[in-house]
């Protein structure tokens, strides 16, 4: 028996578009040391972990005649190197030129013949580093089923963890065999029934929204009517982005949290509020009209209602009005600290100590799910997505080389330009800014806002002044 797409799943597929991919990728920056830690390394390692995520070599199968949902199926034809593929930046490689390869790949769409992930191996970076970037589709990993292969290739020590042998041997689906259960499902699983026809109401929906949208596309140009004006924040999206990284100090957060209270979450987002706001009026944007931005933060919670992962909290989302029209980083902070006090005295906040303490490294399937969060809500009802989340404050490992970097890159939701993910590992805090190439150029200009949001919040507190990440200096090219 083949497992069946859900309808959540298949959504992620149907409503995909050329300039919306629903697709996320982390970049993990690795120092290989003296571990020899190579594109063969990176193979074998990969070949080692897969049998803890069956799904990472199986296709979309759509059933014939349509007469359920599409089912996953072992790809026969299955070929690890075509998936951890290798690249490179010209040495000495920067971030920046890291960032526009990353740009460049994270915008081609995977192909859905094959199973929906990449690894890309980029060597080429100062001080002999190297990537890793991956980049999964919102349809493969739900937290529940599948975790994220990026979870699985660190481990706590550097020597890596010998795991049992794999002898995997694709099974064979025929148009028969799925026709045949198909039929089964839809007579003896009601959940099957109702996917199908809420599948097909969908794709007669879509139609006619399509159709209704030319119309009235038309119509304004007959009429000489304007439609809507864009936000810096929204707009139509092209094909192209940009990515934006930062990192910091999580000493800097905590800091100002035992000054003002609340979490560190919500520093975060407070720097989130002060760096909108500062890239809002290098702009001349004025702020009279925009005073909140509403953002969407996906949160773990204790709900025995919800559907728990497999990393032990169901994620849920939660609105957040970042107030970008308030100068005083104090009281965005305050305000933000707020937003989340209501949630906090329900008794169904999960600790970041829990979610840090996770096996592994889960902040990649955190942000999967986080994103798969959002792409699910009311895309009129947040103007902003923000991941967060908490990962381990001990060094991890891949075959040896040291996890020194970990950004992460949320996709882009129909209609809105940006989208920031945020990592806390090993005592740093780490920004990925994704950007419509078209509509936000200048999202460089956002990173350094957002830096100078938190040199205002550390100023505040006594002795404050913001540290460079650890063990090197900060420079331009850092940010």
């Amino acid at each position: 028996m083949h497992d069946r797409l859900s309808a959540r799943d298949l959504a992620f597929l149907t409503q995909e578009t050329a300039t919306a991919p629903h697709q996320l990728a982390s970049i993990e920056i690795l120092d290989p040391g003296e571990s020899g830690f190579d594109y063969d390394t990176l193979v074998t390692l990969v070949a080692d972990r897969l049998s803890f995520v069956p799904r990472y070599r199986q296709r979309v199968q759509v059933v014939p005649g349509r007469l359920a949902n599409p089912v996953w199926v072992d790809d026969e034809r299955f070929d690890l190197e075509y998936h951890v593929r290798r690249s490179a930046v010209p040495r000495p490689g920067s971030l920046a030129q890291l960032r526009d390869l990353v740009g460049r790949i994270v915008s081609r769409p995977l192909d859905r013949s094959r199973p929906l992930w990449e690894i890309y191996y980029v060597e080429g970076l100062a001080g002999g580093r190297v990537a890793l970037l991956t980049k999964v589709h919102q349809a493969l990993v739900d937290g529940v089923d599948t975790v994220d292969l990026g979870q699985l290739l660190l481990d706590v020590n550097p020597e890596a963890k010998p795991l049992a042998e794999d002898a995997w041997n694709p099974r064979h689906a025929s148009g028969t065999s799925l026709v045949i259960g198909a039929v089964k499902d839809s007579l003896t699983d009601v959940d099957t029934l109702s996917s199908t026809a809420q599948r097909t109401g969908g794709t007669l929906l879509r139609l006619a929204t399509g159709l209704a949208s030319r119309g009235l596309a038309i119509a304004e140009a007959l009429s000489g009517r304007r439609p809507d004006r864009e936000t810096p924040l929204s707009g139509h999206l092209s094909q192209q982005r940009l990515i934006v990284t930062l990192e910091t100090s999580l000493a800097d957060y905590r800091r100002v949290r035992d000054t003002h209270g609340g979490s560190v979450n919500d520093v975060i987002l407070a720097v989130v509020a002060g760096g909108l706001r500062g890239w809002l009026m290098t702009r001349a944007e004025s702020l009279s009209g925009l005073r909140q931005v509403r953002a969407l933060v996906p949160i773990s919670v204790n709900d025995e209602q919800l559907e728990t992962t497999s990393l032990g909290a169901p994620i849920t989302a939660h609105y957040v009005d970042l107030p970008v029209g308030e100068p005083s980083p104090v009281v965005r902070l305050h305000q933000v600290s707020y937003s989340f006090e209501t949630h906090k005295q329900t008794g169904r906040a999960v600790s970041a100590a829990h979610l840090a303490g996770i096996t592994g490294f889960a902040p990649t399937t955190f942000h999967a799910v986080g994103s798969r969060v959002a792409a699910a809500a009311d895309p009129h009802g947040f103007q902003l997505s923000v991941t967060n989340v908490p990962g381990p404050q001990t060094p991890r490992y891949a075959a040896g080389a040291t996890l020194v970097a970990s950004y992460p890159v949320n996709p882009l939701l129909p209609g809105q330009a940006l989208a920031i993910g945020v990592t806390s590992y090993d005592g740093r805090v780490f920004f990925g800014i994704t950007a419509d190439r078209d509509l936000v150029p200048d999202a460089e200009v956002l990173g350094q806002c957002l830096l100078e949001a938190l040199d205002e919040l550390v100023d505040t507190v006594t002795g404050g002044r913001r540290q460079a990440p650890r063990g090197r200096r900060r420079t331009q090219e850092d940010s």
